[in-house]
């Protein structure tokens, strides 16, 4: 049962090397809060070194059974978001985004392409107040002899 969602859209990012053997790389960059006036897909910039543009249309979810992951990721020394994305039509567009850290380690090992951006200070407010409400820490046991 989802207890909490944000709209969100990804900053995306394209860069050429200069090396002439690397292919293009690509990269989520960042995350904005989506107050629902954004385009699916706006460029903000283009040239033949890179383009930087954000899509919209993505949601951070909040379940109970991810609370651990979401405590484990707010108290890193750098919490992130985590964005799985697929190239799609030439460009590599995000398809899922969470806070879980545990769900940003699947993401990681499943192979495909993702990448942890910074979380960003409205985020990180949001994620906390869901974690005051809804998550109580495990008690740490003491250590166990025998």
């Amino acid at each position: 049962m989802k207890l909490g969602s944000m709209p969100i859209a990804v900053l995306m990012q394209r860069r050429t090397p200069r090396h002439r053997w690397a292919g293009e790389a690509w990269a989520a960059v960042g995350i904005v809060r989506d107050s629902g006036s954004l385009p699916p897909l706006q460029m903000l910039s283009q040239s033949p070194e890179g383009d930087d543009y954000l899509v919209s249309g993505l949601e951070l979810e909040l379940y109970p059974d991810e609370n651990e992951g979401y405590y484990e990721n707010f108290m890193a020394p750098e919490a992130k978001v985590f964005v799985l994305w697929r190239m799609q039509d030439g460009r590599a567009m995000p398809v899922r985004a969470s806070v879980s850290y545990v769900e940003g380690t699947r993401m990681f090992d499943s192979g495909e392409n993702a990448d942890g951006v910074a979380m960003p200070p409205e985020v990180q407010a949001w994620l906390r107040a869901y974690l005051h409400a809804h998550y109580q820490p495990k008690p740490k046991r003491g250590r166990q002899h025998g």
